[in-house]
Formats: C-alpha cells, sequence, structure tokens
C-alpha cells in the first residue's frame, strides 16, 4: 500500500450524460496500474445522492443498469465537502480526484469548485474553464475575441423571437449540455419552433446556429501551460449528422486517423485546438470539436473539458495514435492534476 498514489473516481452525475460517464470511469478504474494507484470509486446518482465503493467498482443508480455483483455502496448527503459522511472522508483521504463526469453538476466547474474548497488536487479543467467551455455561448464570445472562427448563431432566451439570419438547415441546441442531446438539426421554418422547444426542456438558453459545411473533425489536447496537440481525426457518422446514436450506439460513426484533409488543413486544426485550449485557460484535457471548410478555414464547435473517456473513446485513440498509450495518457493526467496544484499552492490570497 506504501507509495501507492490514492485516486478516487467520480462517476455519474446528475446529467442526462450519466451512463457515458459510468462507461468511462469502469474503463479508466480498469487501467489505472494497481502497483502505482489504490482506487476509491465516488459514484453521484442522477438523484445527485453520492456513493462510495472501494476498488474497481461503479455504482449505476436511479434507473440505470443494475447494481455490480458484490459491491458496498453507502449513500450520503449531496453536498459531500459539507457534510460528515462517507465521501467527504473519501476525498479528504486522497491524493487526487478524477472527475469522469458529462454533463452539468460535473463538467461545468460545480464539482471543479468543490474540489477547489476542499484543497484536493484534480484532474482537468478549473472552475472557470469548465464553466465556460459547458456554455456555448459564452465560450463562443471568448474565442471570437481572440480571433478564432467559430460557427455563427443567435442566442434566443426565454421570451425572445425566434428569429435567425441563416439560411437552412440550422442547428439549434440547448448552450449548456453535451452529446448531442437536445439538439435538432431544423430542415424548414416550421420546424423551427418544435426544436427550440425541445431544446428548453434541457436549458433556458437555446442557440440556432448555422450550418457549417466540411469536414468534421476533432483533436486532443493535453497539458498545462505547454499543451500539446494529438493527431487530427475525421468523424464519418453514419446518420444525417453526429447526433446521440451516433457517437454512442456500435457502429454509429468511424473515426479515420489521421484526419483525409490536407497536411497543412491538419497542422492548422493542432494550432487552433491548442490556441482555443489556452485561451479558454483550460488545463489537462480538451477534445476540441471542429469543421473544416473546403478552402482550408478551420471553425472550432465545441470544446469538451471532459471528454468520453473509454479506451476506445475518440480522445484515448487519438492520443494512442500519437504515440501516448492510454494508460500513459491517465499516468499523464494525474501527474499535471498533482503540478497544477503545487503551483497553485505557492499563490498567496
Amino acid at each position: 500500500m506504501s507509495g501507492r498514489l490514492r485516486v478516487a473516481v467520480i462517476a455519474g452525475g446528475r446529467s442526462s450524460e450519466h451512463a457515458i460517464s459510468v462507461a468511462s470511469a469502469r474503463s479508466v478504474l480498469d487501467a489505472l496500474d494497481p502497483d502505482r494507484y489504490e482506487t476509491t470509486t465516488i459514484e453521484i446518482g442522477r438523484d445527485g445522492r453520492w456513493e462510495i465503493a472501494s476498488g474497481k467498482t461503479v455504482e449505476v443508480t436511479a434507473g440505470q443498469a443494475p447494481d455490480p455483483a458484490g459491491s458496498t455502496a453507502r449513500s450520503t448527503e449531496t453536498l459531500p465537502v459539507l457534510a460528515e459522511s462517507a465521501p467527504a472522508e473519501a476525498i479528504g483521504r486522497v491524493d487526487v480526484v478524477l472527475p469522469v463526469l458529462h454533463g452539468p453538476f460535473g463538467e461545468d466547474g460545480t464539482v471543479q469548485g468543490l474540489l477547489e474548497l476542499a484543497d484536493v488536487p484534480y484532474v482537468g479543467a478549473g472552475v472557470a474553464a469548465s464553466a465556460l467551455c459547458m456554455d456555448k455561448d459564452l465560450c463562443k464570445a471568448v474565442l471570437r475575441d481572440r480571433g478564432i472562427a467559430v460557427a455563427r448563431n443567435i442566442t434566443v432566451r426565454n421570451g425572445d423571437s425566434p428569429e435567425h439570419p441563416f439560411s437552412y438547415p440550422v442547428f439549434v441546441k440547448p448552450a449548456r449540455l453535451g452529446s448531442s442531446v437536445g439538439i435538432t438539426k431544423v430542415r424548414a421554418e416550421h420546424e423551427l419552433r418544435p426544436a427550440i422547444d425541445l431544446a428548453r426542456r434541457h436549458d433556458d438558453k437555446v442557440l440556432i446556429e448555422e450550418f457549417v459545411a466540411g469536414t468534421e473533425v476533432e483533436c486532443g489536447v493535453l497539458g498545462n501551460q505547454m499543451p500539446i496537440a494529438s493527431v487530427v481525426g475525421e468523424i464519418i457518422a453514419h446518420a444525417d449528422w453526429y447526433d446521440y446514436s451516433a457517437k454512442y450506439d456500435e457502429g454509429g460513426m468511424d473515426l479515420i486517423i489521421p484526419a483525409r484533409i490536407p497536411e497543412d488543413f491538419a497542422e492548422r486544426v493542432q494550432q487552433v485546438a491548442v490556441d482555443s485550449f489556452i485561451a479558454t485557460e483550460c488545463e489537462g484535457m480538451a477534445r476540441i470539436d471542429f469543421f473544416v471548410r473546403p478552402d482550408g478555414e478551420v471553425v472550432v464547435n465545441e470544446i469538451n473539458t471532459i471528454p468520453g473517456f473509454t479506451s476506445t473513446s475518440v480522445y484515448a485513440k487519438l492520443f494512442e495514435a500519437s504515440g501516448i498509450a492510454y494508460g500513459e495518457l491517465l499516468d499523464r493526467l494525474i501527474e499535471l492534476a498533482l503540478e497544477r496544484h503545487e503551483r497553485r499552492s505557492r499563490l498567496e490570497y
């Protein structure tokens, strides 16, 4: 036991991406070297309750898959750091936390803020970067201000007219959600209102976004103050667009590495990926999604600060093709978390 880093993996969460998070966490736990790491699993249920289990067990609650056989989980309050509870005890006794959470209440700075209050090192973007990148509207504004091209959009809040200047089709999406949940490709004006109503089931801020014709590519970024970009991968969705089913159903998409774009286009994608990572003050990791227009213009679609993280997820595959295997990728992310915490601990407040 002595000498091993104590790692807590937080999984699940209250968002609609709960099941995806659980799958990512299982893969992470399987890949963490037991000779180097002592692991604890904390799952947040869809109802917001926290559960703790030791070892390579991830609990699944609130209507998800059945609990693994033999698991021993204990429920506790929603605010574990503030409560006299099992997760509070677990977080206080670990060396680093690996939040494998997607969407609101996990990827958006909420859990990151809780970990900052607990003064525990954690993997991935900090509070501000997590919140910024989750909000597509605000993230676009920051990137535009830095001269980085993004898809044009208008933002519709409650009571706003849904008028827009774009030709059809357009995409209607919740401002603060991921995995294509609540997104509709709108092909005609009569489809616009139902699409907005669907998006508003998930967020009270909705984007109407122009359709960008081009090659859909993705690039991973890894690092803190000196980030590096992965090779560029091309997404081929076996559907009209890259929706939830295309992302997560078996055979729903093909990832082509390297992307079938000219070398100078790919280099531009890598540079814009790093520039976007720095502009939004990300640290640790991010997967950045792009469209590359036929003329070579690189347009940022979105930044994912906690991308899907199974060994077969796009982020892991991109870095595997870049010479960094899945286990090594996790080692580097943990090292980056510890480095950032040590660096920031020297600041005076």
